[in-house]
C-alpha cells in the first residue's frame, strides 16, 4: 500500500473544490491547475499549490495530458484526481499517469478503454449477459453508414458520443431529413468535449426512467453497490435534479439492478468508484446504458444516505486498502434530493447565462448541503459548463425532503445572472414530482406549468423598477472606475426610464 502526501486535482470549479476538501481531512496536500479564465476561481485559492496550464479553452488547458503531467512531475504530486469530465475517462491519460510513476486515482487505461467507451460497453455487457438498449455495436464511419444503419433500426434514435458523458454529444434523431445535420454536430460536440469524435446509435426507448447504481470496486476483488440514484429529470439529455432512494424502485428491482451492476463491475475487474447506468420502462424492464469510470456529479446523495465519503473511499482504494464495507451492512437511511444549479436562462430553452455575480446568499439549516465554486464578485467563464453549484438536502423521508428543498432554493439567492433556481422551484411544485410520477420526457410533458408566462403585472413592474434603481444606486456606490459607474447606468437604463421613476 502507498500513502499519499499530495494529490494533483486535473479539473475546476466545484468538483476541484470537493475533492480538495475531503484530502484535506486526510491530511493530503493539494495542487491546484487553471486556465486563463479561471485565474481567480475559488479551487485555485483553496488549493495548497497552484499552476497556471494554458488559456482558457478547455483544449489548451483542462485537456491538455501533458501540461499537467508536467505540472505534477514538478510539484512531486503522488497522484491525480481526474474530477468527471475533461480527462477523467480518457485512457491515455491515465496511461500517461502511469508511464510517469504517478497513480491515477480511477480504473486502469484498460477498463476504461473498455468501459469508459460506451460502444466497447455495450458489447461487454453483452457477453456479460446484461440487457442493453438495442443500437450498433461499433461506431459510425461516414453520413451515409448512419443514414442507412438508422433506416434499418427504426426511427427514433439517439445519436450518442462514444467517449462521452454528461449529455455532450448526443442527439434524438426523429426525422430522416436530420439524420446527416444532427451526426454531424453530435461529432462535433463529441471532438470539443471529449477529444474523441466517435458516435454510435441506440433505439429510443420512450419515457423510460434513468437510473444508476453507485458501485465501488478494489485491487482486491472486492465489489459493492451503494444504491440507485433517479436521474430522469433532464434537460437537452443533462441531468437537473437527482434523488435517492428512487421513488420507481422496488426492493426486489433494486436488489436485481444492483447484483447486475455488481456483476458489470467484477466482469471487467473495476477499481475505484464508478455508475452502472440504466433505462427503465413503465413495466420495469430494465436495460443496461453506460458506465461511466468516474465519480458522478449527484454523487453526494448517495454519500448522504449512506453516510460514506466516496471521495475518501477512490482515495483510499487508490492507495491499496481493501473495502471495509460489506454489501450486507449497507443501509439507505431517509430521503436525499440533489439540484444542480446553472447559469441559465430556463425560460429562453435553457440558454447559459454567464458573467458577473454580484450577491450570493447560500441556504443554511438542518439537512442542506451547497457544493459550489462561486462567489461575491466573480465572473463566470463563457468556456465551461454553465452548472456553477449542486443543492443537496437530506430528510427522513421523500415528502420531507422535498419541502427542504423548496426551504432551501428559497433562500438561495443569486444576482447578477440568471440561474434555474425559479425553474427547480416549479418543478418541486408540481404534481407529477410530488407524487414520483415522472420519466425523462417529465420537462416536456410539464412545460405549460414550468414554462409558465412570467411577464409582471403593473404592480411587479413598480416594484421590479424600484429594485432595479436601488441596484443601480448601490453599484455607483461600490464603483472603483469611471467604466464601472457606466456599466451601473446602462444596467439601470436597461430595467426601466426615469420617467417610470418619476411616476412612482
Amino acid at each position: 500500500m502507498q500513502k499519499f502526501n499530495k494529490i494533483l486535482i486535473a479539473n475546476r470549479g466545484e468538483i476541484a473544490i470537493r475533492i480538495m476538501r475531503t484530502c484535506r481531512e486526510m491530511g493530503i496536500s493539494t495542487v491546484a491547475v487553471f486556465s486563463d479564465a479561471d485565474r481567480t476561481s475559488m479551487h485555485v485559492r483553496y488549493a495548497d499549490e497552484a499552476y497556471h496550464i494554458g488559456p482558457s479553452t478547455s483544449s489548451e488547458s483542462y485537456l491538455n495530458a501533458d501540461k499537467i503531467i508536467d505540472v505534477a512531475k514538478k510539484t512531486k504530486a503522488d497522484a491525480i484526481h481526474p474530477g468527471y469530465g475533461f480527462l477523467s475517462e480518457n485512457a491515455g491519460f491515465a496511461q500517461k499517469c502511469a508511464d510517469n510513476g504517478i497513480k491515477f486515482i480511477g480504473p486502469s487505461p484498460e477498463v476504461i478503454n473498455q468501459m469508459g467507451n460506451k460502444i466497447q460497453a455495450r458489447l461487454t455487457m453483452i457477453a456479460a449477459g446484461v440487457p442493453v438498449v438495442p443500437g450498433t455495436t461499433e461506431s459510425l464511419k461516414t453520413e451515409k453508414d448512419a443514414v442507412d444503419t438508422i433506416k434499418k433500426i427504426g426511427l427514433p434514435v439517439m445519436v450518442k458520443a462514444a467517449a462521452g458523458g454528461g449529455g455532450k454529444g448526443m442527439r434524438l434523431i426523429t426525422n430522416e431529413k436530420d439524420i446527416v445535420s444532427l451526426v454531424r454536430s453530435a461529432r462535433s460536440e463529441a471532438k470539443s468535449s471529449f477529444g474523441n469524435d466517435s458516435v454510435y446509435i441506440e433505439k429510443y426507448i420512450s419515457s423510460p426512467h434513468h437510473i444508476e447504481f453507485q458501485i465501488l470496486g478494489d485491487q482486491h476483488g472486492n465489489f459493492i453497490h451503494l444504491f440507485e440514484r433517479e436521474c430522469s429529470v433532464q434537460r437537452r439529455h443533462q441531468k437537473m435534479i437527482e434523488e435517492t432512494p428512487s421513488p420507481l424502485m422496488t426492493p426486489e428491482l433494486r436488489k436485481k439492478m444492483g447484483e447486475y451492476a455488481v456483476e458489470a463491475a467484477r466482469t471487467v475487474n473495476y477499481e475505484g468508484a464508478g455508475t452502472i447506468e440504466f433505462l427503465v420502462d413503465n413495466d420495469l424492464n430494465f436495460y443496461f446504458l453506460e458506465m461511466n469510470t468516474r465519480l458522478q456529479v449527484e454523487h453526494p446523495i448517495t454519500e448522504r444516505i449512506t453516510g460514506i465519503d466516496l471521495v475518501k473511499q477512490q482515495i483510499l482504494i487508490a492507495e491499496g486498502h481493501p473495502l471495509t464495507i460489506t454489501q450486507e451492512k449497507l443501509r439507505q437511511t431517509g430521503h436525499a434530493i440533489e439540484c444542480r444549479i446553472y447559469a441559465e436562462d430556463s425560460d429562453n430553452n435553457f440558454m447559459p447565462n454567464p458573467g458577473k455575480i454580484y450577491n450570493i446568499t447560500q441556504p443554511l439549516g438542518l439537512g442542506v448541503r451547497s457544493d459550489g465554486y462561486v462567489y461575491e464578485g466573480y465572473e463566470i467563464p463563457i468556456y465551461y459548463d454553465s452548472m456553477i453549484s449542486k443543492l443537496i438536502v437530506w430528510a427522513e423521508n421523500r415528502n420531507e425532503a422535498i419541502d427542504r428543498m423548496k426551504r432551501a432554493l428559497y433562500e438561495y439567492k443569486i444576482t447578477g445572472v440568471k440561474t434555474s433556481i425559479k425553474f427547480l422551484e416549479r418543478i418541486m411544485d408540481t404534481d407529477d414530482f410530488r407524487s414520483g410520477n415522472y420519466d425523462t420526457n417529465f420537462i416536456e410533458k410539464n412545460k405549460a406549468i414550468l414554462l409558465a408566462d412570467t411577464k409582471c403585472t403593473p404592480e411587479c413592474e413598480d416594484m421590479v423598477i424600484i429594485a432595479a434603481y436601488i441596484e443601480y444606486l448601490d453599484r455607483l456606490n461600490i464603483a472603483q472606475t469611471s467604466k464601472e459607474m457606466y456599466t451601473a447606468q446602462n444596467r439601470w437604463k436597461k430595467y426601466t426610464y426615469q420617467k417610470n421613476f418619476e411616476r412612482l
